[in-house]
């Protein structure tokens, strides 16, 4: 009798640490964090923004007939459209989001790293673009 008691003894014991390792796992949320990408343009945007409009997206200037926080002159927006195959309006350029495109696609042929190069070749040529850069840089 005494070894039937400890079989079922052993058999319940073994029963017994299954049951209690056998457990639900946790229910512990999983949280999936999404990183914000990396603009390498931001500061010279805000700079340019600054040095241009003061970050008014509904500049114009009736002289150049610049538009927009980057205030696009008519040449460059047909240079753009012409290149993309994109039909972006003057009026378009009131648009933060379509201005930004635009710089972006001209920033890209010089950047991401090269802002001096990218502030002068954005305002145009010649021996202004150093002051210009001059004023941009200012706001870096």
């Amino acid at each position: 009798m005494k070894k039937i008691f400890t079989k079922i003894s052993f058999i319940a014991l073994i029963f017994l640490s299954f049951t209690i390792r056998a457990t639900a796992p946790s229910r512990e949320p999983l949280t999936i964090v999404s990183a914000e990408p990396l603009n390498p343009y931001t500061k010279l945007i805000h700079a340019i923004g600054r040095v241009e409009t003061m970050h008014d997206t509904l500049a114009y200037n009736p002289v150049e007939q610049a538009t927009g926080y980057f205030q696009i002159r008519p040449i460059r927006l047909e240079d753009y459209n012409r290149r993309t195959g994109s039909k972006y309006r003057m009026k378009d350029l009131f648009d933060y989001k379509v201005s930004e495109k635009i710089f972006l696609y001209y920033a890209e042929m010089y950047g991401p790293y090269n802002f001096e190069k990218i502030a002068k070749r954005w305002n145009g040529s010649g021996p202004r673009t150093y002051y210009y850069w001059q004023r941009v840089k200012k706001h870096l």
